[in-house]
């Protein structure tokens, strides 16, 4: 299934430095973003440390060589999930690692959310409150849940979701790489359908501006750079509060008509 991706980040108007990062390597189907936490740029150490593992293992698994970890291997999920798990894993591992050895970047973590694209399987694992979202037949899904404070009395419906997105607390996390020596992972897999938009974000998009405009955005557009664009100027315009990161994926549909064009001119020969 054919992908046309494009990623952007902006260090938006109030944060010094940009501590996120992404990657995209559409060829492989592979997608990626993280949101660094820390002082002293370590948080931008943080979220290039993630994404850089998770490249480094990919390639490696293309040449078979990428090992899978017992200790995160869910027999429920594909071998291309449980790789995603794993590539997390060895990034929570090398963060901790470079955290305690060095007291300039004691307590950095990062956010990770990363998907891979087989065919029309979708891979999904992620920690923190980066989102994956799938525009579909004019709906907007969130795929992913925030490891946050506010999320967790959401979940226990203690408070509203409308009431967790003022809440001023909600950014705390619950979950983020390098903090522990091990971390939980969230895993998720589906079926993609043609015309499928994916966007993944960090919380300096999704805390500025609403889902119904990522929405209206996703299905306006047919451009990913332009809509990347335009999602980070709509969260600027709301106050640029924190860095923005933004990837979106569009999943090219079927040219029915052109098919039916080629059968009619042959048949006319």
């Amino acid at each position: 299934m054919k992908l046309n991706v494009a990623g952007q980040t902006d260090k938006g108007l109030v944060r010094p430095n940009n501590e996120d990062d992404f990657f995209l390597d559409p060829k492989q189907g592979l997608l990626a973003v993280a949101d660094g936490m820390g002082g002293h740029a370590s948080g931008e150490i943080a979220s290039k440390i993630a994404v850089d593992v998770l490249r480094n293992y990919f390639l490696q698994a293309n040449e078979g060589k990428a090992p899978l970890f017992s200790s995160c291997y869910n027999e429920n999920y594909s071998e291309a999930t449980n790789q995603l798990c794993s590539a997390i894993h060895l990034a929570n591992t090398a963060i901790h690692e470079a955290s305690r050895n060095n007291p300039l970047l004691h307590g950095m973590g990062t956010t990770l959310a990363a998907l891979l694209i087989q065919g029309k399987k979708l891979s999904i694992a992620h920690v923190g409150d980066s989102r994956i979202y799938l525009v579909r037949a004019g709906e907007i899904e969130q795929l992913t849940d925030d490891h946050t404070l506010v999320y967790e009395q959401v979940k226990h419906d203690l408070i509203s979701k409308e009431e967790a997105e003022k809440s001023s607390i909600r950014h705390v996390l619950t979950r983020a790489l390098g903090i522990a020596p091990f971390v939980e992972v969230d895993l998720g897999e589906m079926t993609l359908a043609e015309g499928d938009v994916l966007i993944l974000c960090t919380d300096g998009l999704s805390g500025m501006i609403s889902d119904r405009d990522i929405l209206r955005t996703a299905i306006s557009l047919d451009n990913p750079s332009v809509a990347c664009e335009k999602l980070i100027h709509m969260a600027n315009q709301n106050g640029g509060k924190d860095n923005i990161t933004v990837i979106a994926g569009y999943l090219a549909k079927k040219r029915r008509f052109a098919s039916v064009f080629k059968f009619f001119n042959w048949f006319r020969r």
